[in-house]
């Protein structure tokens, strides 16, 4: 991974290097120019003038997981080896993103969401739907709405899993987002 990174030097009073003016050390909000892209020009600096080298590095990206390998990733940091933690659990081609995610750290990714219905067919004038929603009287279960037009009400999204378990495979479904 080739990354640019600034170079800043500081000294023991905790003021940094201006790199403009090349002759003083200043608070870092009283230097016109903190940072140098040259490793070699701080390293200098820091040599002739007193101080330390810092390095500013770009935060790398969070890898993006699903909530199973988020809890292989949270359960590695409690073993002994994480590494082989890892990668006893995990397909080979998939080692390297949870091993980013152990180092750089990760986010969960959002469960898709879908409405589920079904048109139906008939005589009528206007299109009419069959609608799944969740019951609110018998938890657990699911019941269905005539409707003619599709709801985006909580209580009618399913994550995929919930589509299998009812058994609603066979039926349209329509995925849609927070913001709807």
């Amino acid at each position: 991974m080739n990354e640019e990174k600034l170079y800043a030097v500081k000294n023991d009073e905790g003021k940094y290097w201006d790199f403009k003016n090349l002759d003083v050390f200043g608070g870092l909000y009283n230097v016109s120019r903190p940072f140098t892209v040259s490793e070699e020009v701080a390293k200098s600096v820091a040599n002739d003038h007193g101080g330390h080298v810092v390095t500013f590095v770009e935060e790398p990206e969070k890898v993006v997981l699903t909530k199973e390998q988020a809890k292989i990733v949270e359960e590695a940091r409690v073993s002994d080896i994480p590494a082989t933690y890892i990668s006893e659990r995990t397909p080979s081609y998939d080692e390297e993103p949870l091993m980013n995610a152990y180092v750089n750290g990760y986010t969960v990714a959002k469960e898709k969401k879908y409405l589920v219905y079904k048109e139906l067919d008939g005589k009528q004038k206007n299109k009419l739907f069959a609608q799944a929603y969740r019951s609110s009287i018998y938890f657990g279960t699911i019941s269905w709405i005539l409707t003619n037009e599709v709801k985006s009400g909580s209580w009618a999204r399913f994550a995929e899993s919930e589509i299998e378990q009812y058994g609603l495979q066979d039926c349209e479904k329509e995925e849609v987002t927070d913001d709807e």
